[in-house]
């Protein structure tokens, strides 16, 4: 008979002792009554014959959820989201009062699907394909706050990791970018003409104010003296030559070698 009691409290009472894991709480109901103390990380004695402990994450918890997302064209999306939330510890002892241990489907996903319809039929398919992306995943995920926020779930963020647009939307999308590259190619091709022809009028303009001034400069006056310093400097040369002058302008003949 002592045999038999020894090993029964033996495991009475390891089953009266719960070890609360990192990254979960605990809550205590006794007779079906809940306790409104969370229990944290770490052993916890309890009676199993009249309490029971349910422990639930609190860390961040990456949902996946495929979906096929509408559009503001009415064309149906196929996605692959992640949704990252985690649970408040002081909302624990609600949730699980309120909601249950099935909360992901029924308040998570749930307003997931409201929210993620009414967000993305404000935008066109190919936005969820695009720079837009980010601004989508943000309404979304600041809609499932406004209304789940209270209930204990933070939403830190959803993510739209996998986008497939229909065939005929691709070619679409994709025809346009070409377009618009060809555009933008074609732009800068003209700009680079116009910029050249600025150039060439520009410079065209400094050899004419350029000739402007020394056609001005040149006066009677100036060709006279400019003559008479010509013939000056000849006259110093050893070599014999012959100049023929009216006074105004020299005219040099160099006479051949014998």
């Amino acid at each position: 008979m002592r045999l038999f009691i020894i090993p029964t409290l033996l495991l009475l009472l390891l089953n009266s002792c719960a070890i609360i894991q990192q990254g979960e709480v605990g809550v205590k109901t006794t007779l079906g009554k809940m306790k409104p103390k969370i229990i944290k990380s770490g052993p916890y004695a309890y009676n199993p014959l009249l309490s029971k402990i349910i422990r639930l994450p609190v860390q961040t918890v990456n949902l996946q959820v495929n979906l096929d997302l509408p559009s503001k064209e009415g064309v149906n999306v196929k996605s692959e989201i992640s949704i990252l939330y985690h649970i408040n510890p002081e909302k624990v002892p609600h949730i699980v009062e309120t909601i249950g241990l099935n909360y992901e489907s029924s308040i998570i996903l749930s307003v997931f699907r409201s929210a993620s319809a009414d967000v993305c039929s404000r935008f066109l398919a190919k936005d969820m394909h695009t720079d837009k992306r980010a601004e989508i995943e943000k309404q979304i995920a600041t809609h499932m706050s406004n209304i789940i926020k209270e209930r204990g779930f933070e939403i830190e963020a959803v993510l739209l990791k996998s986008i497939q647009l229909p065939k005929s939307l691709y070619s679409a999308i994709e025809n346009k970018l070409e377009a618009e590259q060809r555009a933008q190619q074609m732009e800068f091709e003209l700009q680079r003409e116009r910029l050249e022809a600025q150039r060439r009028k520009i410079e065209a303009e400094g050899i004419r104010d350029a000739q402007r001034i020394i056609s001005e400069g040149l006066t009677k006056e100036v060709i006279q003296w400019r003559s008479i310093e010509a013939m000056q400097e000849l006259s110093k040369s050893p070599n014999s030559k012959l100049i023929i002058t009216d006074g105004n302008v020299p005219f040099l003949i160099n006479p051949k070698d014998d």
